[in-house]
Formats: structure tokens, C-alpha cells, sequence
């Protein structure tokens, strides 16, 4: 597919995507004319990079996650970190969603009791 109908499908705009691509979080097959041609499989990493960053995880980490499923890299990839430094890097974005996904828990129980209280369910 191309990077249209892949902007269709997800909802995310054809500039991000190109920035996903420049960051190597995607990495579209090139036509003989130049055009990016996208598998099935690219819906779902684009969906989960977008995700990713909207929870506010750095691209420079993203890249290590998508590798997963892959031999992990000898010395952090291209991220500039060596495995120390990613795990220390990785720790601690571990506590700040922890930290944000405690509050917001907070915030959705305020508003749900509000909701109770004015409409009785």
C-alpha cells in the first residue's frame, strides 16, 4: 500500500509517518519510481509507534522495543547507549508511565464518582 492509504488506515498524518521512517521505526520497500510501498504488517507498527509516542516514550527507545523480536544489538543500536544505559533509560521511563498512569487513574476515579453523584449510575 501506499503511504496515503497507510495514513487512511491508521489515522496518522502522511508527514509523521515519513518522520517514523526517517527515525527507522518504518521502513517502506521503495518502487522503481520511487514510491513507498507498505505491508500489512507496517498498520500495526505504525499504530504502535504513534501510540508510543503519544504516552510521550522517546523515539530513541522505541526503536530497541520494535527490535525485541530480533538478536538484541551488541551495543544499544543506534540509539548511542550501551546496554547499561538503555536499561537505566528504560527504568526509568518504566517509572514515569507508572508515575502518569497512577494519576490519571486518580483523575478517571474523581471523574467517574462526579458522574455518580449527578447521574446515579
Amino acid at each position: 500500500m501506499r503511504i496515503g492509504e497507510l495514513s487512511r488506515r491508521t489515522r496518522i498524518p502522511i508527514r509523521m509517518l515519513r518522520y517514523y521512517e526517517e527515525r527507522g521505526l518504518l521502513a517502506p520497500r521503495r518502487t522503481p519510481s520511487g514510491y513507498r510501498h507498505y505491508e500489512e504488517a507496517d498498520v500495526g507498527r505504525a499504530t504502535l509507534v504513534s501510540s508510543l509516542i503519544r504516552s510521550g516514550l522517546p523515539t530513541r527507545l522505541i526503536l530497541p522495543l520494535l527490535r525485541d523480536d530480533q538478536a538484541p544489538p551488541a551495543t544499544g543500536g543506534d540509539t548511542g547507549a550501551d546496554e547499561g544505559e538503555l536499561v537505566a533509560l528504560f527504568t526509568a521511563e518504566l517509572d514515569r508511565l507508572d508515575s502518569r498512569i497512577a494519576c490519571m487513574s486518580l483523575s478517571r476515579d474523581a471523574v467517574r464518582r462526579h458522574l455518580r453523584l449527578r447521574t446515579g449510575r
